[in-house]
């Protein structure tokens, strides 16, 4: 016999809350559960699972929908497997790359202000000497223009 869990149950071993749980079910996520004579969802034990694998694959940077496309790819029930995650994992690994670049781009710009001393954004935007690369935006971009 199957074991079913409350969604309550269920939201504490996922470590999740139980809107989130509903939220997951109503963008099909998660299969709709059972439901008792009184209404109450009862969830077979591979729901927690399934709620740890999404919440894992976000952390990794996957938005909801990419979750579910990995889901479904994953759901090939005797068919030949669909290469989802090894793509989508590629993909993302690129974004991730191309973040790091960006945010290391921030951290040096960031460094230069703390270095050059800058205390007000405003005046500092201002001066020749900025060395946040904003500095240019105070240019009339009218006159840049002509």
């Amino acid at each position: 016999m199957t074991t079913l869990l409350r969604s309550g149950q269920v939201a504490q071993a996922a470590g999740v809350n139980q809107q989130t749980l509903r939220y997951y079910e109503r963008r099909g996520l998660l299969e709709e559960p059972e439901r008792t004579n009184g209404g109450h969802r009862l969830y077979p034990a591979e729901a927690v699972t399934a709620l740890r694998v999404i919440k894992t694959a976000q952390r990794l940077g996957f938005s909801l929908d990419e979750v579910a496309d990995l889901l479904t790819a994953g759901h090939h029930h005797g068919r030949v497997v669909d290469p989802g995650l090894q793509a989508q994992a590629r993909r993302k690994i690129e974004e991730v790359d191309q973040r790091i670049h960006d945010l290391e781009i921030i951290k040096a710009n960031l460094q230069a202000a703390v270095d050059a001393g800058c205390d007000d954004i405003t005046l500092c935007a201002t001066t020749d000497c900025c060395p946040i690369p904003f500095a240019e935006l105070t240019i009339d971009e009218t006159s840049a223009d002509a």
